[in-house]
């Protein structure tokens, strides 16, 4: 099996959550529980490993360029765990009020930030050696293939819990 490109597979990722964002947004403030339902799951299952390679090898390498600044992009997933939740609890419920959908959909679009300042790693990561690329691309399979949510992760995996 070919290595995985941990950049190419890093802006993919971005690029499915934000637009499971969009659907997320659209369909919590137009009253589709069925498809905010289902954005939101395909949300905590791509960001999940997402997330886990970013904490556990991404973001340990970008302190290289970018110092301590790199603890603020791990709050910025505590935000990001926080506002998945809420939006879970919300749309957890058999109806939602239209102001309820309101918030679901503030939600979705306020983790639309955390995906675009995100994305802009790999301009740095371009920077890497092929061998810390080549080590990437595993840590990014092993957390691809131990597949876990978002939320479960949150919980049960990561060393850092959100409360």
């Amino acid at each position: 099996m070919a290595r995985l490109d941990p950049i190419v597979e890093f802006r993919e990722d971005h690029r499915k959550v934000r637009d499971h964002l969009m659907e997320l947004a659209g369909a919590a403030e137009g009253g589709d529980l069925e498809a905010a339902r289902t954005a939101l799951g395909a949300i905590d299952a791509l960001a999940g490993p997402h997330f886990r390679y970013e904490e556990e090898s991404l973001y340990p390498s970008m302190k290289e360029f970018l110092g301590e600044y790199v603890d603020s992009l791990i709050e910025e997933h505590d935000g990001a765990i926080k506002t998945a939740r809420v939006a879970a609890k919300i749309l957890s419920q058999s109806s939602v009020t239209p102001e309820e959908g309101k918030m679901a959909a503030g939600a979705a679009r306020a983790l639309l930030i955390h995906v675009s300042n995100c994305d802009g790693l790999n301009i740095l990561a371009e920077k890497f050696s092929q061998e810390k690329l080549d080590g990437l691309a595993d840590d990014f399979q092993k957390a691809r293939d131990q597949n876990v949510a978002l939320l479960n992760w949150a919980e049960s995996v990561r060393a850092r819990k959100v409360a």
